[in-house]
């Protein structure tokens, strides 16, 4: 397999810029808390072990091909299933499903793991991933490079296979809580 770098290498930051400091941490956090983003469960499957959490790094990177980019913590165990099974489902949850949401957030006291698929209506489409019935989209991925960003890996994804549901209201997260935005 080719370890191609796609990446502008003759491009150079500007070193006036890469002197400034940046924001803190709490600063940034803070920042984003006022950025609306559709929430997602990102969920994968090695064998017989299913993973998923609840994102909102997730945005879209080209039409052709179809490409998403999805942004995992290292630390949780979906980043080690994705890694080992190359696939990847986004499941892009409508408003009823808020739920399903706080249970892959960690919200739910006493749900972890495979549990939390005791949530939610689940079943498969192309590439064995656990696929959420009721989103508002399904986008099932295979993964075709993983950048390593600091605390995150950068799944770039293209997809395989989608499923829509033609109603609902879209489930957004705002100043840390969750809303809904009719369609």
């Amino acid at each position: 397999m080719s370890k191609e770098i796609n990446q502008i290498l003759d491009w150079t930051p500007s070193a006036r810029l890469a002197e400034l400091p940046v924001v803190t941490a709490e600063a940034h956090r803070f920042g984003m808390r006022h950025f609306a983003v559709g929430v997602t469960i990102i969920s994968s499957r090695d064998g017989e072990t299913r993973a998923g959490l609840t994102a909102t790094a997730v945005c879209s990177v080209t039409a052709t091909p179809p490409r998403l980019v999805v942004f995992v913590n290292k630390n949780v165990a979906a980043s080690d299933v994705i890694h080992k099974s190359g696939a990847i489902c986004i499941n892009v949850l409508a408003s009823d499903q808020e739920q399903v949401a706080k249970v892959f957030s960690g919200m739910q006291e006493g749900v972890r793991g495979e549990a939390r698929f005791d949530y939610g209506q689940w079943n498969t489409l192309v590439t064995d991933s656990p696929v959420l019935g009721g989103a508002l989209v399904n986008f099932d991925c295979r993964v075709i490079k993983v950048f390593d960003e600091s605390t995150h890996h950068a799944f770039l994804c293209e997809v395989l296979a989608t499923c829509e549901r033609s109603d609902g209201e879209a489930l957004i997260y705002l100043n840390g809580a969750f809303r809904s935005i009719p369609q």
